[in-house]
């Protein structure tokens, strides 16, 4: 019987071992509480405890499986939080923000599932806030991830990396609709230069038959002490909502298709942006960003804004950080800041927005775990 329980005993063993012993999962994760102050030109003010104005709360759960040769299979499950109140970001979804598997290969990765857009991820290459809050280009709207997205990432060969995704619509799809991405980046010492287009197709038979767009040119050079950084956009997902001139999106900035029913997808915008930052010390970390928003069609929906900001490192996992901005809007236009979430208190009123100017103070702490 002692035989026969240390044999089951290796028969066990032997069983579990490729399981674990090639395998590893990591369960990561960040809380970005913030106090943030708003006021309009309009006289109307808000505060408001906010979560996400550099890296919004979340938990996530990584996965790697060793698998020789140079290959590994690799997953990502990850869900925003409210911080504040405890509620997940998104009540439809169990995991809102990224939801892949993949597979890494001396050739470059492969992915499948809901994945952050190439657009999204160079966010630390656009400005020294990450393109957060207090960022123009934020503030305009960025296209962040899509569901049913098959990606491609190249190696880095002489300094170029590339990107390719392809987003299909549902399963009941007989458009033929689908978001295409394209990205390259160049690194080559001190200097980084890229480019990350999305087009989302209208459907076939769309009354506005026009894809949205969104193109972002970026550089930066690393001087040492810190970086300088510049970016142009151009991009038409920008349209009226809830009475605020450009208060939504035509393509959602996290999932959906391109209805093809908004007549404003036919106006474009081109979006600049200027910024640097400088270390202080290890620890301290200042920046200041000017840019505008310039809208092409002639409707006088343009915006010019700035960011002075600091962030201040307690330690390798927690932060401090605190910024004054500001945005002010052409008579036509309605645009407002925005963070890495959402922000709860924020002017929904046309009065509070279109053709006002809003300036804003933030002060945050950010811990990753």
């Amino acid at each position: 019987m002692k035989i026969q329980k240390i044999a089951a005993a290796a028969a066990l063993t032997a069983l579990a071992t490729p399981i674990f012993a090639q395998s590893g999962v990591t369960i990561y994760g960040s809380f970005d509480q913030y106090y943030n102050h708003l006021s309009s030109s309009s006289g109307a003010k808000v505060n408001s405890l906010e979560d996400g104005s550099f890296l919004r709360s979340r938990l996530g759960f990584r996965g790697v499986e060793d698998l020789g040769g140079g290959y590994a299979a690799k997953f990502q499950l990850e869900m925003g939080i409210a911080g504040n109140s405890g509620a997940p970001a998104d009540a439809t979804r169990g995991f809102d923000r990224q939801t892949w598997v993949g597979m890494a290969t001396p050739y470059g990765e492969f992915r499948a599932g809901r994945q952050n857009t190439v657009i999204f991820f160079r966010g630390d290459y656009v400005d020294f806030t990450s393109r957060t809050l207090g960022s123009v280009v934020n503030a305009f709207g960025v296209p962040s991830r899509f569901d049913n997205d098959l990606s491609y990432q190249s190696p880095r060969i002489a300094g170029f990396q590339f990107d390719a995704h392809y987003a299909l619509g549902t399963p009941a799809d007989v458009n033929n609709q689908s978001i295409s991405q394209l990205g390259v980046d160049y690194l080559n010492g001190p200097f980084r230069v890229g480019y990350a287009n999305l087009a989302a197709k209208a459907p076939k038979t769309a009354v506005i038959p026009q894809d949205v767009k969104y193109d972002n040119y970026y550089a930066n050079y690393d001087y040492g002490r810190g970086k300088i950084y510049a970016v142009y956009i151009k991009t038409n997902n920008t349209t009226a909502s809830g009475g605020l001139n450009n208060g939504g999106t035509i393509l959602g900035n996290v999932g959906g298709l391109v209805a093809g029913t908004n007549a404003e997808a036919k106006n474009f915008y081109e979006i600049t942006q200027l910024s640097a930052d400088y270390k202080v010390t290890n620890a301290l970390r200042v920046g200041a960003l000017t840019g505008q928003i310039k809208d092409t069609s002639g409707g006088g929906k343009n915006a010019k804004g700035f960011d002075l900001g600091a962030y201040y490192d307690l330690s390798k996992r927690t932060m401090l950080s605190a910024h004054v901005h500001q945005l002010a809007n052409d008579p036509n236009a309605g645009f407002r800041p925005s963070g890495s979430a959402g922000l709860k208190g924020t002017f929904t009123t046309a009065a509070d927005v279109n053709g006002q100017t809003i300036k804003g103070f933030y002060a945050g702490i950010v811990h990753r775990f």
